[in-house]
């Protein structure tokens, strides 16, 4: 990446701050941009759900690394839930995605409950195994709740052969009017299918370990005992490991990384199988280099810039993101490394434009934490509009969270200290409510953002990318009006 003009910046840049110029290009498609990500994670899209309780859970990993990305469940899960959850991704179908089911009797009020857990709108009702029918929240409307779903489901169920191909699949459900239908693998249920479903597994590459298993990665903090906590992980089989504090470079972390290390190399040695460790989070090129040669293969790169986060307000501390993911990518690069960036998007052009600065991936957390897929329940609020609840991991909820083994004394003094948001509401976009509607307008625009650098691959975009500053009425005039002035 090259400012415009040769410019030298004489104070650090937020994403806001820059825009990218277009440059000569013969990519002519966006379907030529390659997005498999340089790191060795494993990824073909550059996101990676963060590893905050109110966005990851099971169901954003399995949706996620569908379409090439990875989710990262957050270090305050007791290892036995973190197992289950890792197992359950590792059990999902690669292409299909996973059904919210239930059994004849389930009462209708249960089973429309259920519909929000995924962004297909559907409840599929199986007996031993057998798909019956599908219960919507239309069969459900003016029914009593105490009904069994057997009574309202609809019984005009096609059942789809994991077999075949993503055209016939969204032909089968267009000739039948259905949006939605079960998948078999030799009668038994692997799946369900829907007619984006079958055009996305045509865009998409699913983000598959050597078994052809879906991805998932996980996180451990800097206390106690972080090498077992990290043979406990790498033994479940997660795919990438995250050593996560606010403050990564302090010698805690120093110490711990090690640790974390030795693990992964001692299961390395025993599988064959080499899992990236991250660490974070950094904003300077001295931090970068010093979790590196701590054992890092990958560098998370953020203090501050998250929409949870006050840690800028509460203590002066922190960098704009977009310098810090600049240079502590370019200290990255000259040890053979790589950075995630982590946090500070809102909007697809970040997310490419931290990417052009030397991202490898781009963390995301409360953008993701609106979505049916995230972990929260799903309210609504006076006016009407669905939501689910965030929060930051340094917030008093998250340490108390964080915290409930420890004595009472010790819970409460540590309370007093807080650098997050408690609580936000992160509404649902009505037009993108799902995670894989909101991944599909960032890919569009990551995709598009690489064609006009005439980049054909991550590497390519930093490489080519021309960068410019504007002012804050520049940022303005590229923002699109929604009615007239």
């Amino acid at each position: 990446m090259r400012f415009l003009h040769d410019l030298q910046p004489s104070h650090d840049l937020t994403y806001n701050d820059v825009f990218m110029v277009p440059s000569r290009s013969d990519v002519t498609s966006r379907f030529d941009v390659d997005l498999t990500t340089p790191d060795g994670v494993g990824t073909t899209i550059p996101l990676v759900a963060a590893n905050m309780t109110a966005v990851s859970g099971r169901r954003m990993a399995e949706t996620l690394a569908r379409r090439g990305g990875i989710a990262i469940i957050p270090q305050d899960i007791p290892l036995d839930v973190v197992g289950r959850s890792v197992a359950q991704v590792k059990a999902a179908h690669p292409i299909y995605d996973t059904p919210v089911s239930v059994t004849p009797d389930t009462t209708v009020g249960e089973a429309l409950s259920l519909l929000p857990k995924r962004s297909h709108g559907a409840v599929l009702v199986v007996d031993a195994g057998k798909p019956l029918g599908v219960v919507t929240e239309h069969d459900g409307a003016e029914v009593d709740r105490f009904a069994q779903v057997h009574e309202v489901m609809s019984t005009d169920v096609l059942a789809l052969n994991a077999a075949d191909e993503p055209r016939t699949v969204f032909d089968a459900l267009s000739e039948r009017h259905l949006s939605y239908a079960p998948v078999l693998d030799g009668g038994t249920l692997v799946g369900v299918a829907t007619k984006k479903g079958a055009l996305r597994s045509t865009l998409y590459t699913p983000a598959l370990d050597p078994a052809g298993q879906l991805e998932i990665g996980a996180a451990i903090g800097i206390n106690g005992d972080v090498q077992g906590k990290a043979e406990a992980l790498l033994a479940m089989g997660v795919d990438v490991v995250v050593v996560d504090t606010a403050h990564g470079h302090q010698a805690k972390m120093l110490q711990a990384l090690p640790l974390v290390v030795a693990a992964r190399d001692a299961h390395e040695a025993r599988t064959g199988r080499r899992i990236p460790v991250v660490a974070g989070n950094v904003v300077s090129a001295d931090g970068t280099r010093d979790l590196i040669a701590a054992g890092a293969d990958i560098a998370k790169v953020g203090v501050g810039p998250g929409a949870m986060c006050t840690t800028r307000m509460m203590t002066g501390v922190g960098r704009p993101q977009f310098s810090a993911v600049l240079e502590c990518a370019a200290a990255a690069a000259d040890l053979g490394k790589h950075v995630w960036a982590d946090g500070g998007v809102r909007y697809p052009r970040d997310v490419a434009l931290a990417l052009a600065a030397g991202g490898a991936s781009v963390m995301i957390g409360s953008w993701l934490a609106g979505t049916y897929e995230s972990p929260g329940d799903l309210r609504t609020g006076a006016d009407g509009r669905p939501y689910k609840e965030s929060f930051g991991m340094a917030s008093a909820r998250a340490v108390s969270n964080r915290t409930r083994d420890a004595a009472g004394f010790e819970r409460a003094r540590m309370a007093l200290f807080e650098e997050g948001i408690s609580t936000s509401r992160m509404y649902l976009d009505p037009e993108r409510p799902g995670v894989e509607d909101l991944i599909d307008q960032i890919i569009a625009g990551v995709r598009s953002s690489a064609t006009y650098a005439g980049a054909r691959s991550i590497p390519e975009l930093a490489e080519r990318a021309v960068v410019g500053l504007q002012s804050i009425a520049g940022y303005e005039e590229g923002r699109p009006l929604h009615a007239s002035w």
